[in-house]
């Protein structure tokens, strides 16, 4: 089995994420860059927790892509049940139903502050974690090493990805004082 090592090199090709962000171009407009590069860093990071067979990661591919896509795609900033709808869907119009549990598992987990619960594949939390040092801008870095985190960051820039969730969080904000992160989970 074919196995991608972050610890050799940074995946910079990802064909089932480009042909995605192909398919949906019009509905992320000027964050599509910021976006694409967010999936492409946790992508990268998964890859630094865990060696990657093929299966694995284009399985990893499909819940990059949607685990924030609800944001564009449905229009909410409470969008991990929308994205996971779009996952699935997605999986099963593509002959790749098998995966939807495992899927979805990683985009309804990705923002829990707390680890995953025993019972969930290793890929699930390893998913969750990078998303954490995303968002954190590197300073929760789990296992990840420090020069490989400099490295994913440098490959692949912010673009705008972190103002554009300070946006959505001051407008959340604004309309729902009393639920300002709907996508959290303990």
């Amino acid at each position: 089995m074919d196995t991608v090592s972050m610890h050799q090199a940074l995946i910079t090709e990802l064909p089932l994420v480009d042909a995605l962000f192909d398919q949906y171009a019009g509905r992320f407009g000027r964050d599509q860059t910021a976006y694409r590069n967010h999936v492409y860093r946790l992508v990268n990071l998964v890859a630094l927790q865990q060696p990657l067979t093929d299966d694995t990661l284009e399985k990893l591919q499909v819940a990059a892509f949607f685990h924030d896509a609800g944001i564009w795609l449905a229009g909410t900033f409470n969008y991990l049940q929308p994205s996971a709808r779009l996952a699935c869907h997605y999986l099963h119009e593509t002959g790749r139903g098998a995966w939807s549990a495992e899927v979805q598992d990683m985009i309804l987990d990705h923002h829990k502050l707390s680890a995953c619960e025993p019972g969930k594949t290793p890929l699930v939390e390893a998913f969750r974690r990078a998303d954490w040092i995303d968002l954190s801008r590197g300073l929760l870095r789990f296992t990840v090493p420090r020069p490989a985190l400099r490295a994913v960051l440098c490959r692949f820039p912010n673009a705008g990805f972190h103002r554009r969730l300070l946006t959505l969080f001051l407008r959340q904000m604004a309309t729902e004082p009393w639920r300002p992160l709907p996508m959290l989970r303990r």
